[in-house]
């Protein structure tokens, strides 16, 4: 007896700065995916938003200079809202706009939307795959949104009782109509800080103040990327990083050991660079060396995180580790990075699930819980 594969959509690329990024995870993810039990249709979104057939061959979407991204293609690929049943097109237009032709792409089972930041992980292409009735990997509509967002993800993880550092959120606004009130706030606060976008991931414009004089640039620095922007005490303490994996049926979710990154030479934290470019100025310190009755509370913490913000699927939450053994949250990552040297996945890969196997088990979790309300 033949029994049919589940067709996943690969969703990557994107219009934000994680876009090279995005692209690499889809190839290592298309280079572990079990071809027995899965067919993989790649789909990538072009800088300028528009979505095509993706790469097919995941050697040309691996790290290198130049870094990858989605090309140029004729078609466009349509993903229409509807029953779950309805096909995907790939449509070419004609120069006025006008369809010259059209061809069904068949339909998908589950979508892995592997993309980063604004209009990947902030909930905007979760609310078109719940409009599609199509299952998808990862958190809905609210968690996205409000994991993505740095000042609300502080608000509810307060609101649920789990400890946060100091912070002041400042919109684009506020800094331009009275920046003296908001230097007066920032003033409150322990330096050194960290000044960063509130809705950018990959360390993308966070800087290092250590002095007020600072503090000006670094927001400047920040509105780059976002208009709002977090502006945080920094924490004595080891920055400790948790998985967390959605658990089944009524199961409670499942935390990783905790993983701690340990920089070495002159790095001040870890910025875009050493994340993804000079990776062997870091290690990955799995289990983080913070003691028994530590490791279980930032377990415990991580899960709370999880299950305050209605998290699916997957959830890195960052956490802070004092001398005094009190954890607090920095912040979650509802989409966290996904290369294979990523620490959320060598995370579950030290706790005993391979990297294969845990992309098998978010696929799992997602087609058991469909859309809508459940």
């Amino acid at each position: 007896m033949t029994t049919s594969k589940v067709r996943v959509a690969l969703i990557y690329g994107g219009v934000s700065g994680e876009h090279s990024i995005s692209c690499i995870t889809a190839g290592a993810v298309m280079s572990s995916i079990d071809p027995k039990r899965y067919d993989v249709l790649p789909i990538g979104i072009r800088r300028d938003g528009t979505w095509v057939l993706g790469e097919t061959d995941p050697e040309r979407l691996t790290m290198g200079d130049p870094m990858p991204e989605v090309g140029e293609s004729s078609e466009c690929v349509v993903f229409p809202a509807g029953d779950g049943t309805q096909p995907l097109l790939a449509v070419t237009y004609r120069e006025d706009g006008s369809v010259e032709s059209a061809r069904s792409l068949g339909k998908v089972d589950v979508v892995f939307p592997l993309l980063h930041g604004p209009f990947g992980e902030d909930g905007t292409i979760q609310g078109m795959l719940e409009m599609a009735n199509v299952p998808y990997v990862g958190c809905g509509v609210f968690a996205s949104a409000a994991g993505m967002d740095k000042h609300f993800m502080k608000i509810l993880l307060e609101s649920a009782g789990i400890p946060v550092s100091r912070y002041v959120a400042v919109t684009a606004s506020q800094w331009k109509r009275d920046p003296r009130a908001v230097r007066a706030a920032v003033a409150e606060l322990v330096l050194p800080l960290y000044v960063k976008p509130a809705r950018a991931g990959s360390s993308l414009g966070i800087s290092r103040v250590e002095s007020l004089e600072q503090l000006d640039q670094a927001v400047e620095t920040a509105h780059k990327f976002d208009p709002k922007v977090l502006i945080e005490e920094s924490i004595d303490g080891r920055e400790v990083e948790c998985g967390v994996l959605g658990g089944h049926g009524i199961d409670v979710p499942r935390a990783s050991w905790p993983g701690q990154i340990v920089l070495g030479g002159p790095a001040e934290f870890y910025d875009f660079e050493h994340k993804y470019l000079d990776t062997a100025a870091l290690t990955l310190q799995i289990p983080a060396e913070i003691g028994e009755a530590a490791t279980q509370i930032v377990r415990e913490t991580a899960v709370r995180a999880f299950e305050a913000f209605g998290c699916e699927g997957l959830t890195r939450v960052d956490c802070f580790v004092t001398p005094q053994g009190e954890v607090l949250v920095n912040e979650i990552n509802t989409m966290p990075g996904f290369t294979p040297f990523s620490m959320y996945p060598v995370l579950w890969e030290k706790s005993g699930l391979s990297y294969t196997e845990l992309v098998d088990e978010l696929i799992s979790l997602a087609l058991e819980r469909g859309t809508g309300l459940h």
